[in-house]
C-alpha cells in the first residue's frame, strides 16, 4: 500500500512540472507574438506617420504646383536625395560649408544642370528645422529678385529634407567684414548697401504680398561673384497682406538686430526689418558688431548708441571703420551712418519706410535731421 501511495505521489508530481513547463512554454510564445505584433504596429504608424508627414509637407509646400512651375521654367525643382547625396559626395566633411541650429550645408555639383549648388540638410527630428524648410518652400520659391538668394529646388524623402541653392562665390558679408586678411574697400560695401535695400524694397512694398524677413543679419546675405548682395535664409520670414502693418508673432530672429518693441510686444512687421536693416548699415559702415565688449568698464556697447553719440557730438564721421583710413567717400559714408541710425529708431513709428531709406540712399531726398540724443523707446 505504502508503495503505491507513494507511486501516486511522484506521478502527480511529475505532471505539475510537465504542466508548469507548459504554461510557460505557451506564455513565452504569446509574449513573443505580441512584443512582435507591437513592434510591427509601431512600424506600421511610423512609417503612416511619415507618409503624412510626407503628404502635409507637399501640401504646405505645394509641391505639385512648383513641380509644374519648373517644368515650364518658371519655379524650383523637386530633387530625390540619391541626386542631391551624390552630389555632395554623400554630404562629406569636406563639402561641408558651415552648420546652424537647424542643419548643415553643404558644396555641391548637379551633373544633369551642370551647376554648382549650396545643399542645406535640415537636422532629423528638428521641428523648428521643418517649420522653416517648409516656409522657406512656400515664400522663397514664389520670389524672384536679383537681390535674393535663388532656389534652385528641394527634397523630401522620409525624414530627410533639403533645400538646394544657388552658389554664392563669396559666401557671407559676415566672414568678410571681420576677416582681419580681409578688407571690403567702400565702393564694395555700398554696393552691398544698395542691394540689401533693394531686396528688401521688393519683399515690403513690389511683391504681391508684403514678405516680413524677421531675420535680417550679415550671415543672412550672401555675396556673388561679383560681390553683389542676396539676401537669403526666409526660414523665419512671413506674409503680411499690405496695409496691415505689424502683427503678433512667436519670437523670432537674432539678438542685436531685433527691434526692442519686437522683443517686448511680440509684435513684427516691415519696421522690424528696417531696424535689423539699419543696425546692419551702421555695422558694414564702422566694421564693427552690434554689441561689443567694452575692455575698460567690462560693459556691453550696443552699436547704435555708440554711432547716436557720436552723431550728437558732430563727429559722426569718427565711427568709419578704422581699417579703411580714409580711403572712402565722407558724404557716402555720412549717409549710410546717419540712415542707419534712422531704420534704428527706437520709435518704430519715426523710422522710414524702406522706400524712403532707398531714396535717401540714392540722394532723392535730403537726409532727416535726427534728436542729438538717442530717444527712449515707448511702447504702446
Amino acid at each position: 500500500m505504502l508503495c503505491t501511495c507513494f507511486s501516486i505521489g511522484v506521478s502527480a508530481s511529475s505532471d505539475s512540472r510537465t504542466g508548469l513547463k507548459v504554461a510557460l512554454g505557451v506564455t513565452s510564445t504569446v509574449s513573443l507574438l505580441l512584443c512582435i505584433a507591437v513592434v510591427a504596429l509601431l512600424r506600421a504608424l511610423r512609417r503612416k506617420h511619415l507618409a503624412l508627414q510626407e503628404i502635409q509637407l507637399e501640401s504646405e509646400a505645394g509641391g505639385k504646383l512648383m513641380d509644374e512651375e519648373f517644368e515650364k521654367g518658371s519655379g524650383p525643382k523637386r530633387f530625390e536625395y540619391g541626386q542631391l547625396a551624390v552630389a555632395t559626395r554623400g554630404f562629406s566633411e569636406e563639402e561641408k560649408l558651415g552648420e546652424g541650429g537647424f542643419g548643415a550645408v553643404y558644396r555641391g555639383f548637379l551633373k544633369e544642370l551642370d551647376l554648382h549648388v549650396a545643399i542645406k540638410r535640415v537636422s532629423r527630428g528638428s521641428e523648428q528645422g521643418r517649420k522653416e524648410y517648409t516656409s522657406e518652400v512656400k515664400i522663397i520659391s514664389r520670389l524672384r529678385h536679383r537681390n535674393l538668394v535663388q532656389l534652385i529646388g528641394w527634397c523630401h524623402e522620409g525624414r530627410e529634407l533639403l533645400l538646394v541653392y544657388e552658389l554664392m562665390p563669396n559666401g557671407s558679408l559676415n566672414t568678410h567684414l571681420y576677416n582681419p586678411t580681409i578688407l571690403l574697400t567702400w565702393p564694395v560695401r555700398y554696393k552691398i548697401v544698395l542691394g540689401l535695400g533693394s531686396a528688401l524694397l521688393y519683399l515690403h512694398q513690389e511683391w504681391e504680398q508684403c514678405v516680413v524677413h524677421r531675420d535680417v543679419k550679415p550671415s543672412n546675405i550672401m555675396l556673388d561673384a561679383s560681390f553683389g548682395a542676396k539676401l537669403g535664409d526666409f526660414g523665419l520670414a512671413r506674409l503680411v497682406d499690405h496695409g496691415h502693418g505689424s502683427h503678433t508673432t512667436n519670437l523670432a530672429g537674432t539678438m542685436g538686430y531685433m527691434d526692442a518693441e519686437c522683443l517686448v510686444t511680440g509684435r513684427a512687421g516691415p519696421e522690424s526689418d528696417v531696424y535689423s536693416f539699419g543696425v546692419v548699415l551702421l555695422e558694414i559702415a564702422c566694421g564693427r558688431p552690434p554689441v561689443v565688449p567694452d575692455q575698460e568698464d567690462q560693459q556691453r556697447v550696443r552699436l547704435v548708441e555708440w554711432v547716436w553719440d557720436l552723431y550728437g557730438r558732430r563727429a559722426i564721421i569718427e565711427a568709419a571703420d578704422e581699417r579703411m583710413g580714409s580711403d572712402f567717400d565722407r558724404g557716402e559714408m555720412e549717409r549710410v551712418l546717419v540712415i542707419g541710425l534712422a531704420c534704428a529708431h527706437p520709435d518704430c513709428n519715426l523710422r522710414p519706410s524702406i522706400r524712403q531709406a532707398m531714396s535717401m540712399l540714392q540722394c532723392e531726398v535730403t537726409l532727416p535731421a535726427l534728436p542729438v540724443k538717442m530717444p527712449t523707446p515707448k511702447y504702446s
